[in-house]
């Protein structure tokens, strides 16, 4: 399955309390782990077909700018704060133009006693995705521990087991480096009721392009169904059309009572 032609990327203003939303339909999405397992290369991956190995984390500096696959340009990071960079792009999902927004986490959390302390910023992120990967290195079982408890404040602030979570785990070519077994990962998700699949971003741009393909496409359905059961709730029901014979007969029965 080929990922639809996109547009090219670009940089909006890091997250606030309340992001700007470009209008028309749009879907939000996080990507979320623990340092070095390649959350932002997945990114670039996705935005441009290029791998971008050798880089500074978050620090607006992705390998520099350059030309992608097909002379696709490379994307300009050119802003930074503490919840990373957020991009937006057009794509084309199933016949219709969506703005996708993907926040690019920094690895700011860390696990103490199997709890994530997050910072207030990134906890602000969550609140305004509509859809989540959740990343972890097969070669650094640490940032695998990390998966869960994430997954667990993801449903404390979207309570709706519906919205998307994907747990991937990255950098799968390094398999003489494993330190998480792909039968682990697929037991967690299983646990958590969630999608689980691993990819290398090095070597498959089209598994990274597939992840946030399907992501898009669960958050797309998923507001379908919300705006659907909107619209019915706001429905109010038409009143029943009065009986026309009952009302003769009571008004038959109003004059016989006045006659007598």
């Amino acid at each position: 399955m080929r990922l639809p032609s996109m547009s090219q990327p670009f940089l909006l203003a890091p997250i606030a309390e309340c992001p700007p939303e470009p209008p028309g339909a749009q879907v939000r999405l996080a990507v979320l782990g623990a340092p070095g397992v390649g959350k932002s290369a997945m990114i670039v991956r996705f935005l441009t077909k290029r791998f971008i190995g050798d880089y500074e984390p978050n620090t607006g500096e992705a390998g520099g700018g350059g030309t992608g696959a097909a002379g696709t340009p490379g994307p300009r990071l050119t802003a930074f704060c503490s919840t990373g960079n957020l991009y937006s792009r057009m794509v084309h999902l199933e016949g219709d133009h969506v703005a996708v927004q993907i926040q690019d986490t920094p690895g700011c959390i860390q696990m103490q006693e199997d709890c994530v302390q997050m910072l207030e910023s990134l906890s602000r992120c969550v609140k305004w995705a509509e859809g989540f990967l959740l990343v972890y290195s097969i070669t650094d079982y640490s940032s695998y521990r990390h998966i869960q408890p994430l997954y667990q404040h993801i449903r404390k602030v979207h309570p709706d087991a519906r919205t998307p979570v994907i747990i991937v785990g990255n950098k799968a070519d390094l398999l003489h480096a494993r330190q998480v077994q792909a039968k682990e990962g697929l037991q967690l998700a299983n646990e958590l009721g969630s999608l689980f699949l691993e990819i290398s971003t090095s070597d498959d741009s089209q598994g990274v392009c597939d992840v946030f393909q399907y992501l898009c496409k669960e958050v797309s359905k998923l507001q379908h169904a919300s705006s659907t059961d909107r619209r019915r709730s706001s429905i109010i029901p038409r009143p029943k059309s009065p009986n026309m014979q009952d009302l003769k007969r009571r008004f038959k029965q109003a004059l016989s009572s006045k006659v007598k």
